[in-house]
C-alpha cells in the first residue's frame, strides 16, 4: 500500500492522540509513504502548538520533534512547484478546500499519477477526506 500522509495524520505518529495506533500501524505496513515539503513546517508548528497548549511536556515535545526530523528522509517529499500549486488552485475551488489541504490533495493525486498505482490518502481532516474520495482516491481512516 502506498500512503500519502497529510499533517493531521502524520502528527499522530509522533504525538499520542486518538488515531495514533492506527497511523503507526499503517505506516509500518506501507510499501511506500509520501507527503509534501510543506508538511515539515506544518509538523513543527503543530508540535509547537501542542507544547504551548501544554498537551506535551518540554521533554516529550523535544523527543517527538527529534524523532520526526530523524524520520523525515524516509518519506518521499513532493515539491511544491507551479504545476502543483495550479492544480491545488483548481482543487480548492472545486472542493471548497483550505489552501494547504488543496496542496496535500494535489500532491497525493500527482504522486498517484507518477506511480501509476493506487495511493491511499491518510487524513483526519473531514473536508480533505471528502474531496479525496470525490477525486477517486482511497482514504484512511
Amino acid at each position: 500500500m502506498n500512503l500519502y500522509l497529510d499533517t493531521s495524520a502524520l502528527i499522530k505518529r509522533y504525538i499520542d492522540e486518538a488515531g495514533s495506533t492506527d497511523v503507526r500501524k499503517w505506516i509500518r505496513s506501507a510499501d511506500d509513504k509520501a507527503t509534501t515539503l510543506i508538511t515539515r513546517a506544518e509538523m513543527s508548528a503543530g508540535m509547537n502548538r501542542s507544547l504551548r497548549m501544554k498537551y506535551l511536556s518540554q521533554k516529550d515535545y523535544g523527543e517527538a520533534l527529534e524523532e520526526f526530523r530523524t524520520d523525515w528522509p524516509d518519506f518521499h517529499r513532493l515539491p511544491v512547484n507551479e504545476p502543483l500549486v495550479a492544480r491545488a488552485d483548481a482543487l480548492a475551488c472545486e472542493h471548497n478546500l483550505r489552501g494547504y489541504d488543496a496542496i496535500h490533495l494535489a500532491a497525493a493525486l500527482t504522486w498517484q499519477e507518477l506511480l501509476d498505482a493506487p495511493v491511499t490518502l491518510v487524513t483526519y481532516d473531514r473536508e480533505l477526506a471528502e474531496a479525496a474520495r470525490a477525486s477517486g482516491m482511497a482514504v484512511l481512516p
